[in-house]
């Protein structure tokens, strides 16, 4: 048996390990799902936005002492709320409303983090991710509320890509657009706050975007471009984890450098 066989075994003799690729996997199944349908909405943007908004929620859970990953849910979904509000409600254009809102989210934080003095290492992790930090809390915390958000990717995701495509159309077939654009930016909300603790606030947009963008590169329909799109978020974080875990590097990175390498192969292999 090689080094490298023997590394790959005795990563599974550690509970932390075997907790950060339970989590791991599972937010690469969310965030690539839902992320087909952000994507395909060209509302890329709104990762990023929503990721600085949960900050917020993790900076008021840090100096009031509540569980972080509990609150930046809360306050996530309160700003999914908000930008989708002043996108359906007022002449302004969604990459206007996304850029407005992440300033003001992470001025916000900084403001809240600078006033209770905590701006430590527990932040830090929440920034750039600390998978191998993940405690039993948490994962029960991330399938709890990710399994509500798996449910409605799943039950509506006719309609979702109906919306996606054309919004006027779906509304005169009846569907209720207005109502599930909320619900989809909300379940969005969820998704981004939960994975901030796997990959970080400043790169949880690149788990949740690319792998979408890398499957749209195949051009084989959207329900195996949902799957491509699976494969690569799983493959991401495994090989990630892998990589991190043998040359000790920090492991959001990591997974987010294996997604873009799966992007650029798609790009070369797609190139006509």
């Amino acid at each position: 048996m090689s080094i490298w066989d023997r590394n790959m075994l005795e990563m599974f003799d550690y509970d932390f390990m075997q907790r950060a690729f339970v989590a791991g996997i599972f937010i690469a199944i969310l965030a690539s799902i839902g992320g087909t349908f952000v994507v395909l909405k060209r509302y890329s943007l709104i990762s990023e936005t929503l990721a600085h908004s949960a900050l917020v929620g993790v900076a008021v859970g840090l100096v009031a002492g509540y569980n972080p990953m509990w609150v930046a849910v809360i306050v996530s979904i309160l700003f999914a709320w908000l930008i989708e509000y002043l996108r359906s409600s007022f002449s302004l254009y969604s990459d206007a409303v996304l850029s407005i809102i992440l300033s003001g989210a992470l001025a916000l934080a900084v403001i809240i983090v600078s006033v209770g003095g905590s701006f430590n290492n527990s932040l830090f992790s929440y920034l750039f991710g600390s998978i191998l930090a993940v405690t039993t809390q948490d994962l029960y915390t991330i399938f709890i509320f990710g399994s509500f958000a798996l449910g409605f990717l799943v039950l509506f995701s006719k309609e979702l890509y109906f919306i996606a495509f054309d919004e006027e159309v779906a509304k005169t077939s009846g569907i209720k657009v207005q109502l599930l654009n909320f619900l989809l930016v909300s379940v969005i909300a969820i998704i981004i706050a939960l994975s901030i603790r796997v990959v970080g606030s400043l790169l949880i947009g690149a788990l949740m975007v690319i792998p979408a963008v890398s499957a749209l590169q195949y051009r084989v329909g959207f329900k195996y471009t949902l799957l491509l799109s699976l494969a690569f978020a799983i493959s991401s974080v495994i090989f990630g984890m892998i990589i991190s875990y043998n040359f000790s590097l920090p492991s959001g990175a990591t997974i987010v450098l294996s997604i873009i390498a799966i992007f650029v192969t798609s790009l070369v292999v797609n190139k006509q």
